[in-house]
């Protein structure tokens, strides 16, 4: 009798689990449609159709436009220019925006939430803006040319050139890691940096053993992002010059001087898969850091 009744009731159970499942399975895929739909339209079908694309022929070299791409020394160049540039730019930016946020985020002082607020500042600014103030500052006609022409005769100009672009990218690489790391250095457990130090351990053993590994994660993800900003970034490269040898602006320049678009694709596609690969670097290193951290 007992075994009877215990069927049913494990039946009833059952279908109930599967209700429960189905009805959690058709939410979830309800909830997904929108977002999928985006991704579909604006990043999945043009980006194929990039692709496809990037695989015509090059109306320049009469080949496909990927193996001109590999096998011309301008464009080789300017690949290299760009990953260099926005690789000095993400160390750089790590380099100095995190001692600076870490400091922030660890002292108080007066004036300490305006400090922060014009250091983040520059977020606020387009790429155009970033490029008319490098020019403000190192154009021909800007601060240091005429100091340099008042005190030594001459006029000092860096605007137009590499260093110009490294110093607007930096600019506005800066605000990002500061804010990431002053909320990294906000959630690290201090009793770690407390015990390290009863222990007797200096300073400099403390940060190198304690602090920057334990905020490793958060400065490889923002570095990452850095990278990725400088790759594609258009409108302070345009502003400073359109003959910088650098990937967003060649993209302009076939696609718009030329209208040879299968170049314009193709240079397109290895910057977005260069981009992609670096973020999914950090994001693979930042994961392994917190592993060990914890």
């Amino acid at each position: 009798m007992s075994a009877t009744l215990k069927q049913p009731f494990g039946a009833a159970f059952l279908d109930r689990h599967r209700r429960t499942s189905r009805r959690a399975q058709l939410i979830t895929l309800v909830a997904l449609v929108p977002a999928l739909t985006i991704f579909t339209a604006f990043w999945l079908l043009p980006f194929s159709r990039l692709l496809l694309m990037g695989a015509e022929v090059d109306r320049a070299s009469g080949v496909s436009a990927y193996l001109t791409l590999l096998t011309h020394r301008q464009y080789l160049i300017s690949l290299a220019t760009t990953v260099t540039l926005s690789l000095a730019v993400s160390v750089a930016a790590v380099g100095i925006a995190g001692f600076a946020g870490f400091f922030l985020a660890r002292h108080r002082f007066a004036g300490q939430s305006l400090l922060v607020a014009i250091l983040t500042f520059p977020l606020a600014f387009p790429g155009v803006v970033v490029g008319f103030l490098v020019i403000m500052l190192g154009g021909r006609q800007g601060a240091l040319a005429q100091t340099s022409l008042w005190l030594f005769g001459e006029r000092w100009v860096f605007a137009y050139s590499l260093l110009g672009l490294f110093i607007g990218y930096l600019y506005f690489s800066i605000p990002r890691v500061i804010t990431t790391v002053m909320a990294a250095c906000d959630n690290l457990d201090q009793s770690l940096e407390e015990a390290a130090r009863s222990l007797g351990a200096s300073h400099w053993r403390v940060m190198r053993d304690v602090i920057i590994p334990g905020i490793a994660p958060a400065l490889l993800s923002t570095g990452a992002i850095c990278f990725a900003t400088s790759m594609g970034a258009f409108g302070t490269a345009f502003t400073l010059g359109t003959r910088l040898p650098i990937l967003p602006l060649n993209i302009y320049g076939e696609f718009t001087n030329y209208a040879n678009f299968a170049m314009a694709a193709a240079l397109s596609v290895v910057l977005g898969l260069i981009t992609w690969a670096a973020l999914a670097l950090a994001r693979k290193l930042a994961s392994n850091a917190l592993g060990a951290s914890v």
